[in-house]
Order: structure tokens, then sequence, then C-alpha cells
């Protein structure tokens, strides 16, 4: 290799085989400028080498910068596919309102949800720095190489340029001195010739002799002319090969071995932002499997459990009935189209339709309460006959109830435009245990914003004493409205949770009752439940009355009997319903009170409406007739 301007030892891609230069200056050698020429045309072939190389370089540096922006645009399409995947299997609701969420499979499964959207916050951190690292970069240094690589070649092809006019004028001089060369030897013979030829004149002979000499002197200038423009190109040449382009090509060499590296450095800057988020994602996974470790199906068991316990009490033992004896079955009073003496209905046997009694649970009384004439009502037992029929006129009785009747209109019949469960504020729709859990948590919910009523009340009195220590600070008059309105709110707020506590004392005391019943029934059926049916006038030998019912006007037990309620059918007739269900009667009832119905065991009735969580149960015979029976006489099954 031949050695470069800055010393020897180093090898570049120009080799020493195809230079052929004549250090020396001389009288050239027709085959030494035939090697000069060579010589060119090689290096002109080394150039081009250059040039293709480093050219290749710094397209392979743009394919690079394109590689890793596609491989950036599909992380970040990834990393939203994840992001859209988990917003799509989130759970909708807020914890605190999903049952499900208590359940640690449906906690694990967020949990892993969370960890994914966590890994596509990696990828888009991964997508980020490759964006920014290398791409940007890259591509920045790749048109600054490319700058550079232009302006070093443009400086190697004008130096080519200028060896090559060199070799031009080289030429050049190189022919005028071999014309006037042959043009002196010409005249030479010339004047030799006339020299001895005795018939030329002496004029002749002078002038041939004259112009030999002409020429031979123009002949000895092209010479020194020639020597001067090869010594030149000679120079020019030599620092050419062995000081200009050697100078070029370690430019051009020292960029391509700094875009190489450079090169490199991204290449490992792919794998260091892979490398930057390994720990994170490794959490990750490790989440995931703490969450699939985490799933305990006993404690999930439990969790349904305690969601859906109802807190009824269990059913007894089925009686043995013994039908070698003759049955005293007492007929229902629940049909509201037939009297309880037994008379046929006095409406037309077109019309037979199930009717339900127009008045609903605030109609409720205890034992002492007084009828509407004054007199006291008479006491309905369980499964006892029906009350004897008052003395009275009927007339006066139609007055009575009429009177009773009017402002009871409107809640009997907002209460038929409600098909669904009317959910009330003390939770009494729901069974016992769901009633205790939810005003449990109405509790503890008042308990919270009373406590933070408390504390932005003293937080406003320390702001008051501060205003009123330093006035500039601002005005203690302007804190006034809002203590004023925080007591209130405190006010309100005790006056809820003392509610709320109220009512959790008798969900509880209900509850404990209903499990010491469970446990207290052996071999006879399970009585029924403590409260009066829905729609029933009067209580089974209860003397509690609810404070909500209590302003409601008692009715009389004449207010049974079927020919005067048939004058009020059209008014308080409920439109008919498709039964919601079927059946089975698992006891025998004997429906007393007003709104049950009396069933043998074993009879199939149709559902019309399920349990509210009082206990009863609003079924349907197929031979007409519909009313309430408690709910643990029955074996259900919903449509």
């Amino acid at each position: 290799p031949a050695p470069r301007g800055g010393g020897p030892g180093k090898p570049h891609l120009l080799l020493a085989q195809s230079l052929e230069v004549s250090p020396a200056p001389g009288p050239p050698a027709v085959g030494s400028q035939r090697g000069d020429l060579e010589s060119s045309t090689r290096f002109q072939d080394q150039f081009e080498v250059l040039e293709r190389h480093t050219q290749w370089g710094l397209d392979l540096l743009d394919r690079y910068v394109k590689f890793v922006k596609e491989r950036t645009e599909v992380e970040q399409a990834y990393a939203k596919q994840l992001r859209s995947l988990v917003k799509k299997y989130l759970p909708k609701r807020p914890a605190k309102d999903d049952p499900e969420s208590k359940f640690s499979q449906q906690q694990s499964f967020v949990q892993i949800l969370q960890e994914v959207n966590d890994f596509a916050g990696q990828r888009e951190l991964v997508a980020e720095n490759l964006s920014v690292r290398v791409c940007l970069e890259l591509a920045k240094y790749s048109q600054e190489m490319k700058q550079e690589r232009k302006m070093h070649f443009q400086e190697g092809r004008r130096a080519q340029q200028q060896l090559e006019s060199g070799f031009k004028q080289l030429e050049n001089s190189k022919r005028k001195f071999e014309r006037d060369c042959r043009e002196a030897e010409k005249a030479a013979q010339t004047a030799e010739r006339l020299d001895q030829d005795i018939n030329a004149t002496k004029a002749d002979v002078e002038k041939a002799k004259q112009q030999a000499h002409l020429r031979s002197h123009m002949a000895e200038e092209s010479k020194n002319e020639y020597a001067a423009q090869l010594q030149r190109f000679n120079r020019d040449q030599s620092h050419f090969y062995f000081s200009q382009m050697p100078q070029i090509f370690d430019k051009l060499q020292d960029m391509d071995e700094r875009r190489a590296a450079h090169l490199g450095a991204g290449y490992g800057l792919l794998s260091e932002a892979e490398l930057q988020v390994v720990p994170i994602i490794a959490k990750c996974l490790e989440g995931m499997k703490v969450a699939a470790d985490a799933v305990d199906a006993k404690n999930d068991s439990q969790v349904l459990i305690e969601l859906h316990k109802s807190g009824f009490a269990r059913p007894g033992d089925v009686e043995f009935e013994d039908f070698s004896q003759p049955m005293n079955r007492v007929p229902s009073d629940s049909s509201l189209g037939t009297p309880s003496d037994g008379r046929p209905e006095l409406r037309g046997s077109g019309r037979s339709r199930a009717k339900r009694w127009p008045f609903g649970k605030k109609n409720k009384v205890g034992a002492g309460a007084l009828s509407p004439l004054g007199g006291p009502l008479p006491s309905a037992l369980p499964n006892g006959p029906p009350s004897p029929r008052s003395g009275l006129d009927p007339l006066a009785i139609l007055s009575e109830i009429s009177k009773s009747v009017k402002p009871r209109l409107a809640s009997f019949r907002s209460l038929r435009g409600s098909r669904g469960t009317v959910v009330t504020e003390d939770f009494s729709h729901l069974p016992p245990e769901q009633q205790r859990k939810r005003l449990q948590q109405q509790l503890e919910e008042r308990n919270r914003e009373l406590q933070k009523e408390v504390d932005q009340r003293e937080a406003l009195k320390k702001m008051k004493d501060v205003y009123e220590k330093t006035p500039q600070m601002g005005d203690p008059a302007s804190l006034e409205p809002r203590i004023t309105e925080t007591l209130n709110n405190i006010e309100r707020l005790k006056l809820e949770v003392q509610k709320y506590e109220a009512w959790l004392a008798e969900a509880e005391s209900r509850v404990l009752s209903n499990r010491g019943d469970s446990l207290g029934r052996h071999t006879r059926p399970p009585d029924p439940p403590a409260s009066a049916p829905p729609d029933s006038s009067s209580s089974n030998n209860s003397g509690s009355q609810d404070p909500k019912e209590s302003s409601e006007e008692p009715l009389s037990e004449e207010g049974q009997d079927a020919p005067i309620y048939t004058e009020f059918d059209e008014d308080f007739e409920e439109e008919s319903a498709s039964p919601i269900g079927h059946c089975v009667a698992i006891y025998h009832f004997e429906g007393s009170s007003e709104g049950t119905i009396s069933m043998a065991e074993g009879e199939d009735l149709s559902l019309m409406e399920e349990d509210k969580g009082d206990g009863w149960t609003r079924v349907r015979r197929k031979q007409g007739g519909e009313g309430y029976v408690p709910t643990s006489y029955l074996r259900v099954t919903l449509n």
C-alpha cells in the first residue's frame, strides 16, 4: 500500500500497484506517458469504488432509520390496541357500586387489566425512545454525512480535473516538440543536400543552412518547454497521488468509519430501549402472577353467601295429613266478589275477574282500633271463622265506606300504575339480611358525611378566629353563612343517623327472630309472617302498627262483605296481569285475613308477584280468585 501524506504504515483504498509516477524530471519516454494515462484511468476506477461504497453506507443508514421509524409505529399501534382492549374489559361501574368487585376473581382480573395497561405504557415508552434517540438523531446525522461526503468528492474531482488539465498541456507541448524536431531534422537534411549539390547556388545553400539553424533552434525551445511542462506535471502528479488524494481519502475513510460507528451505536440503542423497560415489564408480569395466585375460591363462595343471604327463616318439616279423617276447610274471604256467608255474587256471571282489596298495607291497625262507625274492630284470627256481620243498615255502611274510600283513591291508583318493586327508604322491599346490610352501608355513609361536616365546622371556626384577630386577612362576618349552612347540615345528618340506627336495630331484631324461628321448627309447618299481607286491612293477632300507617283510617269487618264492595269494583279493579311463574302449595293454608287466599296442599297456583321481603307472595288459583299466601308454604318456579 502506498503511504499517505500524514505518514507511512496506514493502508487506504488507493493501491500503489495502480500508480506509475515519474518522481524525477527528464526527457519523457513514450511508455512512461502511456503509463501515466493508465494510472489516471485506474485511479478513476478506485475513486468510483469509494463513491459507491460511501453511498451504500449512507443508504444503509437511511434504511435503518426507516426501519426504526416503522418499528416505532408498530409499537405505538400495539400500545394503542392494548389500551383499547383494557378499556373494553374494565368494569364500567365504580367498585363501590359493583357487587362483582367483591369477588377475588373479579379483583384479579381487574389487576391483570391494569398490569396490561402498564405494559402498554412501557411499549409507548420504547416507541418514544426509539423515535427520539434513533430516528431523529440518525436522520440528522445522515444529512450531515451527505453534505460532508459531497464536499470531499467535489474536492477530489477538482484535484483530478487539475491533474488532467496539466496532462493535456504536457501532451500539447510534447506534440509540439515532436513536430519541431521532425522539421529541424528535415531542414538539416535539406541544407546538407544543397551543400553537396554542385548546381545549387551559394545563396540557396546559405538560405537552407539558416532555415535548418532556425528549425533546430525552435526544436530546442520546444524541448525546453516540454521539459518544463513535464517537470510541472510530475510535481503536480506527485502532489496529487502522495499528498492531495491521500488526504481526501483519509477524510472519506474517517467519515465512513464515523458513520459506521454511529450506525453501530444506533443498533445498540434498539436493544438498550428494550432493556430499559425490561425491569418494569417484569414487574407487570409478576403482578399478573400475583393476581392469578390471589384467586380464592372459598372466599368467593363466602362473599356470595354474604351478598345474597336473605335472612328468611327455613321452612319446617312437612306435616302428615290423615285423609281418612274429614277435613274442615274454611272458605277464604280473599275473593272480593264472594260474600263470606257463601251468598252468590250480585254481579253478572259474565264478569268473573279476580279482585284485589283496594286498600294497601297502610290500612293495617292494631287489635284495639276502632271501626269507621265508632265501634270496636273485631279481631281476625288466622285460619279462624269469618267475622260476623254487623247488624247495621247496609246504606249506612255504604255511606261510611264511601267516605273512607275517597281520600285513598289516588294512592290506590298510583299503586296500580307500578308493576315493579317499590323501593322504600328503609329498604323494607329487600330480604331481611339484605335490608340490614344496606341500612348499615347508609349509616356508615351518613356518619362519614357527618364527620366531614364537623371537620369543616371546626375549620371555619378557626378561620373566623384568625379573621377576628387579624382583620386585614378577611371579614369574620363573611363566614357566618357558611357556618350556618354547616350547622344545618350537621343537624340534618344527625337526624338521618338516628333514623337509620332505628331502622337498623329493627332489621337486626327481625333477622335474629327469623333465625330463632328457623331453629325452633321441627315437624310443624312454618307460621305465616308476622306482618300482615300487603292487601290486608287488619293484622293477624299483631298489636304492632307502622308509624307511617297509623294515620290511615281503619275499616270495620263489615267492609269484607262482598255485596257492598261489588258496587266499587269498577273503580278498584286492577288490570289482569300475566303470571310470572307457577308454584305448588307444600302446606295447607286457610286464608282468613283480608287479602289472603286459601290453598290446599299440593295445589298448583299461578305466581303473580314475588315476595318483596315481607314473607308474602301473591298467587292466583286456577278456579279463580287471587290473594296472598306465606312464601314459606310454596315451592316457586319462575318463568
